[in-house]
């Protein structure tokens, strides 16, 4: 049986009402479900209390891979696999490496960095997510409440004391 979920959430037209709303149901120690806005706020993580993401940790796995695979790769093909001296350099040149090795570093960090935030985040290729109002990912800006935490009258209160352009209630999945 599906997980259905009672939302209510208010839309604000521009960052600054949205900051100081959250900034407001912090101080009222209303519990946030979720914030919504169609670009990063600046300020809004520490607001939230949301931790640093740690996805420029595997940043750095997938480029030192990269870089090992890069680097152990041309070192077996030019001394063990195929030993072939072209320029006069000899068979194992690391300066000669480093173009490949760079190249390879950053691939891998790239492809590894998208995998991961996609996997992370719950995105993909037939995956269809649930979402509040089509406007969020364009012009407006979103706090919503779980109906379950807050009674529908103080989220209402609440949101026509923020400034709140809109107060709708959704059934997500």
């Amino acid at each position: 049986m599906a997980n259905h979920k009672e939302v209510i959430y208010g839309l604000y037209n521009d960052e600054t009402e949205l900051l100081r709303a959250v900034k407001a149901a912090k101080n009222q120690h209303i519990e946030i479900m979720d914030v919504y806005s169609p670009f990063p706020v600046h300020g809004l993580d520490p607001i939230l209390g949301l931790e640093e993401s740690r996805l420029h940790i595997a940043g750095f796995v997938y480029g030192m891979l990269g870089t090992l695979t890069a680097f152990l790769g041309m070192t077996w093909i030019f001394t063990k696999d195929w030993p072939v001296i072209f320029g006069g350099k000899p068979y194992w040149s690391v300066p000669a490496f480093i173009p490949i090795t760079f190249e390879l570093t950053v691939l891998f960090a790239s492809i590894g960095m998208v995998v991961t935030f996609y996997i992370v985040s719950g995105m993909g290729p037939g995956i269809t997510n649930n979402y509040l109002d089509d406007r969020i990912t364009d012009d407006k800006f979103c706090i919503a409440f779980d109906k379950s935490e807050v009674s529908e009258s103080d989220a209402q209160a609440f949101f026509q004391s923020t400034g709140a352009a809109e107060v709708n209630v959704k059934h997500i999945n």
